[in-house]
C-alpha cells in the first residue's frame, strides 16, 4: 500500500462531515423525506420513478420486453429521478420507497395502487403479473431465482465496492481497489464458467435472471461501467461477452437501456418515456433538462 494513513476507528462512530467523493452532498446516516414534493403521475397503469443506472435499466428492459410481447397492460410512464440532486428524498418518492433508492414502481391498475421497490422485487412482480420471463417448471424456475438472487447479492461488490473506490472515491486506495477488483473478477469467472454450458442464465430460455444480470455484468464487459474494461481485462471472459452481445441484440433491451438515461451519447438518452412513439420521435431538443 502506498500513501495511505492507517485509520484507528473511534469507540463510537459519529457523522461529522461529508466524506468527499461523488454523492457526498446527498449521503447521510439518516432516512426519510427531506423535501415535501409529490411525484408526477401519467396516464398509464404503471408509473416508474427511476434513473438509467444498472438497477434502473433492469426494470425498463423488463417493461419494454413485455410490450414487445404485446402485453398492453405493461404500458408505463417513466419519470426521471436525478439521484445526484437528491430527488429520491422527496416526500412522494419516500412514500413509495422508504429506502430512497431507485427504481420504484407504482401499479395503479389495482383498486388500491401497489408500490414495488427493489429492482429484483419489481422484476419478480412483473414476471408474475404478466406470466412471462419466469419458467413454470420447478427446476428451471429455481435456477432462475438462484441467479436473480445471485445478482442482487453480488452486484453491491461491483457497484458500491469496486465502482465506488475505482471511480467515485475522493482518493485512490490500493487496498480497497485490490479487494474489490479481485471479487469482481471472481464473479465474472463464475458467470463465464456457467455460460460456457448455457445459452442464457437459466439454460435455453431468456428470463428475469438475464434481465437482472445484464445491466451490471453485461454492461461491464461491453464497456459501459466505470471505464474499467481494460483494468479488469474483461476480454478474458469470452462466454460472458457472447451472452452480453446476444442479450443486447434484442430490440427491447436497446430501448430499455435508453429510458431515464442521462449519460453517454445523447442519441441514446430518453430522459422520460410516456409513449412508445417517444423512441421514434426523440431528438436532442426533446430531452428533459
Amino acid at each position: 500500500m502506498t500513501n495511505e494513513i492507517e485509520y484507528t476507528p473511534p469507540k463510537v462512530w459519529t457523522w461529522e462531515k461529508p466524506n468527499g467523493g461523488d454523492f457526498a452532498g446527498i449521503n447521510r446516516p439518516t432516512a426519510g423525506a427531506r423535501v415535501d414534493k409529490e411525484l408526477p403521475v401519467g396516464r398509464h397503469p404503471l408509473q416508474l420513478y427511476s434513473m438509467g443506472t444498472p438497477n434502473g435499466v433492469k426494470v425498463t428492459i423488463m417493461l419494454e420486453e413485455l410490450l414487445e410481447l404485446g402485453h398492453s397492460g405493461a404500458e408505463y410512464d417513466a419519470w426521471l429521478v436525478r439521484i445526484g440532486d437528491g430527488g429520491q428524498f422527496n416526500s412522494g418518492f419516500v412514500a413509495l420507497n422508504p429506502n430512497s433508492k431507485i427504481p420504484v414502481l407504482q401499479d395503479r391498475s389495482t383498486p388500491n395502487p401497489i408500490r414495488v421497490f427493489e429492482s429484483g422485487s419489481i422484476l419478480l412482480y412483473l414476471a408474475e403479473k404478466f406470466n412471462t420471463f419466469l419458467p413454470h417448471d420447478l427446476v428451471t424456475r429455481t435456477e432462475t431465482m438462484n441467479w436473480l438472487f445471485w445478482q442482487m447479492s453480488s452486484a453491491p461488490y461491483l457497484g458500491g465496492g469496486f465502482g465506488h473506490f475505482y471511480a467515485y472515491a475522493p482518493k485512490k486506495f490500493e487496498y480497497a481497489i485490490d479487494r474489490f477488483s479481485m471479487e469482481v473478477k471472481r464473479q465474472l469467472d463464475v458467470l463465464d464458467q456457467h455460460l460456457a454450458n448455457n445459452e442464457f442464465m437459466s439454460g435455453h430460455d431468456y428470463t428475469i435472471a438475464d434481465i437482472s444480470i445484464f445491466p451490471w455484468y453485461g454492461g461491464l464487459v461491453l464497456g459501459w461501467l466505470y471505464e474499467a474494461g481494460e483494468f479488469l481485462s474483461v476480454h478474458q471472459y469470452k462466454n460472458v461477452r457472447r451472452w452480453a452481445d446476444t442479450v443486447y441484440a434484442r430490440p427491447a433491451v436497446k430501448r430499455g437501456r435508453m429510458v431515464n438515461q442521462v449519460r453517454g451519447d445523447l442519441s441514446q438518452q430518453l430522459h422520460e418515456r410516456h409513449e412508445a412513439s417517444d423512441f421514434d420521435t426523440k431528438t436532442q431538443d426533446k430531452l428533459v433538462k
